[in-house]
């Protein structure tokens, strides 16, 4: 019995260590640690705060359905969007849930008030029937993402 406590002990320790060792090293020597300020999530338990000034996602349409079309052709579509909220809107990254849907996005901050556009652009090579894919959207709005979705039937 008193083997086993001990083993326990030992066992305790060398994890403790260990997780220590791997906070040392992901920390570089002379760096700061990330703030968790620079996130700035306003969204609370109980709502949002409303003297924050927070950009809005405002999408005319968020599908887009290209109809029937032949395996290998190449489509795009435009996602047209507005800021309707009080503070810019900065778009992270843009990813298609496959290589074959290729968004591209503003760059530059969307000012409030302002328009914007997510193109994108689909290859049915290799697809047949009914296919539906998505375009995950990362910014500084509340929530942070926004998907997407473009669908066809393909023929062969």
């Amino acid at each position: 019995m008193k083997g086993f406590v001990k083993m326990i002990f030992c066992l305790a320790m060398a994890t403790l260590s260990a997780c220590n060792q791997r906070d040392k090293a992901t920390t570089k020597a002379g760096q700061d640690q990330v703030s968790p300020d620079i996130i700035n999530n306003p969204a609370t338990a109980s709502g949002t705060d409303a003297d924050k000034k927070l950009p809005v996602f405002s999408f005319v349409e968020t599908t887009h359905y290209f109809g029937t079309i032949h395996t290998g052709e190449r489509m795009s579509c435009e996602f047209k969007f507005k800021n309707t909220g009080n503070a810019a809107l900065i778009i992270s990254q843009a990813n298609g849930s496959c290589d074959c849907n290729v968004p591209e996005y503003p760059k530059d901050p969307i000012k409030p008030g302002e328009e914007g556009a997510i193109k994108v652009k689909y290859n049915s090579d290799g697809h047949s029937g009914m296919v539906s894919k998505t375009v995950t959207i990362l910014s500084n709005a509340i929530p942070n993402t926004k998907v997407l979705t473009i669908s066809a039937e393909v023929l062969k």
